[in-house]
């Protein structure tokens, strides 16, 4: 036998896998884009009353530019989130990355895993748990509405594959 060709007992085939983010609707182009237009903007507006006469205003101008500046970095720190779910025969497993890098996992088995649902009539979905043995954790926190419905219904059908069992294809 080659190594191309060993046989792993261990290895079980992936039903579901997904890696959820939160949305940033703005990239670093565009955060350039934007941070050179507030600082022209600023500096023009700020030259204008430093010849009126209110030379302080100039800097508060500038530490305008400079809060924004923190502000867009600390939302593209908070973007490094993130939450990975991945779906065997035998084990769900929930691993959740925080802007820090902090690393918490979750295993369960996907057989007595149960989704549940927190849904308002106007708004949708608006929270999602799995629930298993009396351990009730969140996910999908980064999603939408329409999206955690529509991951929900993927979860969920993924989880009925996974008790179905493995299927059989031989070559």
């Amino acid at each position: 036998m080659t190594a191309g060709n060993d046989f792993d007992p261990d290895a079980q085939p992936e039903i579901f896998s997904a890696l959820l983010t939160p949305h940033r609707s703005l990239n670093r182009t565009g955060f350039l884009l934007v941070m050179a237009f507030l600082s022209v903007v600023s500096f023009a507006t700020g030259i204008a009353f430093l010849l009126m006469g209110a030379w302080p205003v100039f800097g508060f101008f500038g530490l305008d530019v400079l809060a924004i500046y923190w502000a867009f970095r600390i939302n593209f720190r908070r973007a490094r989130a993130r939450e990975e779910i991945r779906i065997t025969p035998s084990e769900l497993r929930l691993r959740r990355v925080n802007h820090r890098g902090h690393i918490v996992e979750f295993k369960f088995n996907p057989l007595w895993v149960q989704l549940d649902q927190e849904t308002h009539a106007e708004f949708g979905v608006e929270k999602l748990y799995l629930r298993s043995k009396g351990r009730r954790v969140a996910i999908a926190g980064f999603l939408g509405a329409d999206e955690k419905a529509s991951f929900a219904k993927a979860l969920t059908a993924a989880l009925q594959a996974a008790r179905r069992g493995p299927s059989y294809n031989p070559v």
